[in-house]
């Protein structure tokens, strides 16, 4: 719906600019203690700002929170949930779980929780499991082609449930690392983008964690208690590359502090006629008489020979 926001108060609470009902849960989880309380406090600002900045979540949405039973998708659920509670703009969310038949996988640990906490919900079993085994060599990484199935079927699954749009619970630091890997490996300034629309058009994906930091995330996972599902019962080895990425982030964030903080604020402040990418910016068209304005002194940053 166009021109509906999400401001912040002096409260710290989420608003909508439209007013109407949100469904309601049952609480299972401890009470928020006063630390847990601003925790929760300053996440719902960052997701908020960001639902609001990118136009996230609309009146008459209908999402569909995926959801692993790590500890960054049970936070977007339950925050979520505390927004939808809040919101004088009404959306509907759905928890989905796409169970791949993973060995060791304890399949009750999800629709227990949800069924407790009253949330919807909709658990699929697909065994992707045995798939990526039989064409991924052994002792090679799953992960790339494992999460290209599970993406095919969660498409699928959000058209036939008629969801709107498609949360997932990457975080800022996924949003780093990305942006880090694609820079030294596939030569593209990319990365996560807080909303995507599918390829074919038909699906939109939102992350509304993209500004929230990882630790943050687990902090919170940890207070609230939620039972959290290990991510490795595949046997795959972690991807390489994704964690040397996240050390080398750790690494310069602990030689000089705020460095993750300024580059993720780059990622939205971009300079095309400062960069090289001629789609972006007509540099033929320029010049002597037509200076760009506000990048005169450009030549200013340049090292000479």
């Amino acid at each position: 719906m166009a021109g509906t926001t999400f401001d912040i108060g002096s409260t710290g609470h989420v608003k909508y600019a439209l007013m109407s009902p949100a469904t309601h849960h049952r609480q299972i989880l401890p009470r928020l203690d006063d630390a847990t309380e601003q925790l929760q406090t300053r996440l719902l600002r960052q997701v908020g700002q960001t639902i609001g900045e990118y136009g996230l979540i609309e009146g008459g949405d209908k999402v569909m929170v995926c959801l692993s039973g790590g500890k960054d998708s049970y936070g977007l659920l339950d925050l979520l949930l505390v927004l939808q509670r809040r919101a004088p703009v009404r959306f509907d969310l759905i928890a989905v779980n796409l169970d791949q038949k993973q060995p060791g996988f304890p399949a009750h640990v999800l629709p227990d929780f949800l069924s407790s906490a009253g949330i919807p919900f909709h658990i699929e079993t697909r065994d992707t499991y045995s798939i990526v085994k039989r064409l991924i060599p052994e002792g090679q990484t799953t992960c790339s082609l494992c999460s290209r199935l599970r993406r095919g079927h969660l498409y699928r699954i959000a058209t036939e449930i008629g969801a709107t749009k498609i949360a997932l619970g990457h975080h800022r630091d996924d949003i780093l690392e990305t942006l880090l890997l694609n820079l030294l490996f596939t030569g593209k300034l990319k990365t996560m983008p807080a909303k995507l629309r599918s390829k074919d058009g038909r699906h939109l994906v939102i992350r509304p964690l993209a500004a929230v930091r990882e630790a943050d995330l687990a902090l919170y996972a940890q207070r609230r208690g939620f039972p959290i599902i290990p991510c490795d019962l595949c046997g795959s080895q972690e991807d390489l590359k994704r964690k040397e990425a996240k050390t080398f982030l750790q690494e310069w964030e602990r030689r000089a502090p705020g460095c993750t903080d300024s580059m993720f604020a780059a990622l939205s402040n971009i300079a095309p006629s400062l960069l090289l990418d001629g789609r972006l910016f007509d540099f033929r068209s320029i010049r002597l008489q037509e200076a760009v304005r506000g990048d005169e002194g450009a030549w200013l940053d340049q090292d000479g020979d």
